[in-house]
């Protein structure tokens, strides 16, 4: 695993959406919720949508482009569990979110 990086202050995250981040290189898409911060792959599945600028609803992100759905707690893709993004790791030291990649 890669070591935490910075990608923001709390206040730069809207309260239930989405937001894109570049980590390390790789397009990380970060959520706030009302249960904390995730992180998951930007790119969807299907024709690598921005999932940063999907609707979410509770823990469901959904791709503005096609409609594919994933949870953003996991990264696991709603219409078949058997495949989905990569989530990774999120921490909050302060007033600073960081983002951990696990793969």
């Amino acid at each position: 695993m890669s070591d935490f990086v910075a990608v923001g202050n709390i206040a730069d995250f809207p309260q239930g959406a989405g937001r894109f981040a570049l980590v390390s290189g790789r397009h990380v898409a970060i959520f706030r919720l009302d249960d904390g911060f995730f992180a998951i792959d930007n790119l969807c599945l299907h024709q690598a949508g921005p999932l940063c600028d999907g609707p979410v609803e509770g823990h469901v992100v959904t791709c503005p482009w096609h409609g594919w759905s994933y949870d953003i707690r996991s990264g696991i893709l709603v219409q078949d569990g058997g495949v989905g993004v990569s989530r990774h790791n999120t921490r909050v030291v302060g007033d600073v979110v960081q983002v951990q990649l696990t793969d």
